[in-house]
């Protein structure tokens, strides 16, 4: 199989297996117990905890294991709308952003709260000017992602958290997709989500970052765990992955993106070149990894589903809205054409891609877009 859909999950790397074992098969007790076993298991917590927080820039208890992105999202917005429900009720979340950060914002006004979606330019990117002019007096919290995981367009977080701090607006940043490939923003917001599996580490378990200080509180209630702010038994084996796949992803960082980032741009060029009505969408800086590009005259499922039965595995969006009816509220809200929209495909590259990939793809590619605009 040639796997071209990274930005939805990455394998998991051999390395990281290795720091996982030990605490499924031997140092398996609960983190929570008070003998032995326990304490060995939280052992891998506790050091885990302070290896994030030290790739992160922060301190230990500002770091709390969660499920992933998802709950991330979900645990910042409504745990800020908690906490916050007598100073105001409106928030802002762009309109690119994940659907846990989407769906959430929508489930709160069932709770009397108001929201603003803010749209991207054509080029998939926010404008932090629109972002200040939808705040108002009673905006408590404020939502734009590090990087799309559509389009990979990276998103202007300084400027809009330097807005959110100076009008007293929590801001949070989904950077589920820029962990392990950039320095992640903690200076500027006052949390941040991350997923290990995004980066080679275990999938359902992540890392949400909450400043100290700030205006929160929890949103699965239950035992002491992660400070007695989300309960559950903790999962030591995805701790330590977690950790041991980030500190991996940081180490080599420069030397993936410049490979990843060299599959890319061939692949691009390549079917730009060689595919009449082949268009790249967003424009500006985007992670390394992102192509997503849209077919004239075809149906970008028909493209996956070609190139799936010749052993290659694309994404029409994100893997989370997989199912989905509807078209992609990112590419939507960009403003391209429905037939655009409807067209588009996925490309995420990975470290375990090759050149030669590359050319069986972009041969393939070829192949399908000409079957489906014959019929």
């Amino acid at each position: 199989m040639i796997y071209l859909d990274n930005a939805s999950t990455t394998p998991l790397d051999s390395c990281v297996l290795d720091a996982m074992l030990p605490y499924l098969k031997e140092n398996y007790g609960n983190p929570s117990s008070q003998h032995g076993a326990g304490r060995a298991a939280s052992e891998g917590v506790l050091k885990s905890r302070d290896k994030i927080a030290n790739l992160f820039g922060c301190k230990p208890e500002e770091i709390f294991f969660v499920s992933g992105g998802t709950e991330a999202g979900n645990w910042a917005l409504k745990g800020v709308c908690a906490a916050s429900s007598e100073r105001g009720k409106h928030i802002i979340v762009s309109a690119i952003e994940h659907p846990a950060l989407i769906e959430s914002a929508k489930d709160m006004r069932n709770f009397g709260y108001e929201v603003t979606f803010i749209n991207p330019d054509e080029s998939g990117k926010i404008n932090p000017a629109d972002v200040e002019n939808a705040m108002r007096e009673n905006t408590v919290f404020c939502a734009v992602m590090h990087a799309n995981n559509e389009t990979g367009i990276i998103q202007p977080v300084g400027e809009i958290g330097g807005i959110c701090r100076k009008r007293g607006v929590f801001y949070y940043c989904d950077c589920v997709q820029t962990a392990g490939v950039f320095p992640l923003p903690v200076k500027t917001c006052d949390a941040l989500g991350i997923s290990s599996h995004k980066f080679y580490g275990p999938k359902g378990f992540g890392a949400l970052y909450i400043r100290n200080g700030a205006a929160i509180t929890r949103l699965i209630s239950g035992g002491k765990q992660e400070r007695g702010l989300r309960g559950g038994t903790s999962n030591a084996a995805a701790a330590v992955g977690c950790a041991a796949a980030l500190e991996n992803a940081f180490r080599v960082m420069n030397e993936n993106n410049t490979k990843v980032s060299m599959l890319r741009d061939k692949f691009v060029n390549k079917v730009l070149n060689e595919i009449g009505g082949a268009h790249l969408n967003g424009s500006g800086d985007r992670l390394p990894s992102f192509a997503n590009i849209s077919f004239d005259g075809c149906n970008g499922e028909n493209i996956l589903f070609l190139l799936d039965l010749n052993g290659i595995a694309v994404s029409t969006g994100s893997a989370c809205s997989a199912g989905a009816v509807s078209s992609s509220h990112v590419l939507t809200a960009m403003g391209l054409s429905l037939e655009r929209v409807k067209s588009a495909v996925r490309f995420t590259f990975g470290k375990y891609n090759t050149e030669e990939e590359v050319e069986i793809t972009v041969s393939a590619l070829i192949k399908a877009v000409k079957k489906l605009r014959e019929n």
